[in-house]
């Protein structure tokens, strides 16, 4: 009897070690147990894709390694960009050590999912979108080189590949001809049409592994505590950078550039259009560096070009310095832009304002203009001391006395005052009546009466 309860105790221990042991091979459970308190490194990527990211995002990844993070996850939500810069945050994403989640928040679009697919794991918010990766160029038509769309077609292969993704579903995302089925949503891609997945699209194909709300549960799914993350914030200078250079805020400050400038130069004295037109160029450069757009090769040619225009106005050089630090100072808003055509069209449209504002200047100011320099503007007057020469018109025809002999030059009293007088050549002796045959300015020409 001692030997059956012993028995039954034994079988009782054996049971509850079986559901000890089997609950924790339940997913959930063993995910809870082994939570993960390193640090979780949240980077935004919420524009488009350029040069300025590519300087943020390689903070975010530094100063995430600073920290020890166990996890980077990359907000996405983006239109795309430039594709040499794609390719080299990709690059970025691929080297860290860092474990990284895209987790697209809106739209993972162009090279945006590019970017995702860089990723290790990527994560998607409910109504998102990841694909529509076909190149266009800066005006938003479609590139059509062959070379151009095979080359970018192979990178969004590549980056798929390297997660785990078929790979022929980033070929249709990246180009227009490539024919790719996707039983598991019951589609067929065809000629002429791009891939673009929703999240639930996407986590059918496997190019979403999970749906998630926020990054507080992209985070929780990897199995990282939420209390110890982290959102990478904009710096002050970055947050400036980004206001100075939206497009209507640049053009703005190339008009109040050109025309301080120029209207320092053609009207000065003011001051403060120099100020404030200097002051212009500087913070449109300014926003540009920090943005990342702008080298200092950009500074140096809006020097250079500054000190060329302002040299033509003193220097003769027949147009030279002008057109060479006209040139100079395009050269240099034109590269420090993020876009070539976008700034082009901006710099257009402030010089065509700044010119009607300069006109409108030049006509008000127009007794203090530069031009005043090289114009001889003052009268001398009987006030001031000067006694101007009388016209000898009136003595046309009028006669007189020879005061002198007139060899052929010399004086003669016309109407009771001594003229100087000269003859056509011939000889005339003193006291000898003349009369006077032609006046030019101050030259009295006679002969004997």
């Amino acid at each position: 009897m001692g030997f059956s309860k012993y028995t039954k105790w034994l079988a009782i221990g054996f049971i509850l070690l079986f559901v000890v042991g089997w609950t924790a091979s339940i997913p959930g459970t063993a995910q809870a147990e082994a939570t993960k308190t390193d640090p979780v490194y949240v980077i935004p990527v919420e524009q488009k894709i350029e040069t300025g990211l590519e300087k943020f995002m390689k903070r975010g990844f530094k100063e995430a390694g600073k920290m020890n993070a166990g996890l980077i996850i990359l907000e996405v939500d983006t239109p795309g960009g430039l594709v040499n810069t794609a390719q080299n945050i990709g690059k970025m994403i691929r080297e860290s050590n860092i474990t990284t989640v895209a987790y697209i928040r809106g739209n993972a679009a162009s090279a945006g999912s590019y970017i995702a697919l860089n990723a290790d794991k990527i994560a998607m918010s409910p109504g998102s979108m990841i694909g529509a990766a076909a190149m266009v160029d800066s005006t938003g038509q479609r590139v059509e080189d062959p070379k151009l769309v095979a080359a970018w077609k192979a990178e969004m292969s590549a980056a798929a590949e390297s997660s785990g993704r078929n790979a022929d579903i980033a070929a249709g995302m990246a180009d227009i001809n490539t024919v790719v089925d996707l039983p598991e949503i019951g589609q067929k891609k065809e000629k002429g049409e791009i891939i673009a997945l929703s999240t639930e699209q996407a986590l059918k194909v496997g190019y979403a592994d999970t749906i998630a709300s926020s990054p507080e549960e992209v985070a929780a799914w990897m199995g990282y505590s939420t209390d110890n993350m982290f959102m990478m914030q904009h710096t002050g200078a970055e947050k400036v950078a980004s206001f100075l250079t939206n497009p209507i805020v640049m053009t703005i400050l190339l008009f109040l550039g050109i025309a301080g400038i120029v209207i320092e130069l053609i009207v000065p004295g003011f001051g403060v259009p120099g100020i404030i037109g200097v002051t212009a160029f500087v913070l449109y450069f300014f926003g540009n560096y920090v943005a990342g757009f702008a080298g200092n090769e950009t500074w140096l040619l809006f020097i250079v070009g500054l000190v060329l225009m302002i040299l033509e106005m003193f220097v003769p050089s027949f147009g030279i310095l002008g057109v060479l630090g006209a040139v100079s100072l395009i050269a240099g808003v034109v590269r420090a832009a993020y876009d070539t055509s976008h700034a082009m069209l901006s710099l257009g449209i402030a010089f065509a304002a700044a010119v009607v504002v300069i006109v409108i200047v030049a006509i008000v100011f127009k007794e203090r203009g530069i031009w005043n320099r090289f114009i001889l503007s003052e009268s001398l007057t009987k006030e001031q001391g000067y006694v101007p020469t009388a016209s000898k018109e009136a003595l046309l025809g009028k006669t007189g006395i020879s005061a002198t002999p007139l060899r052929p030059a010399g004086t003669a009293v016309i109407d009771q005052e001594r003229i100087d007088v000269v003859t056509d050549g011939e000889f005339i002796p003193r006291d000898t009546e003349i009369i006077v045959i032609h006046v030019e300015g101050a030259r009295i020409v006679v002969k004997p009466k």
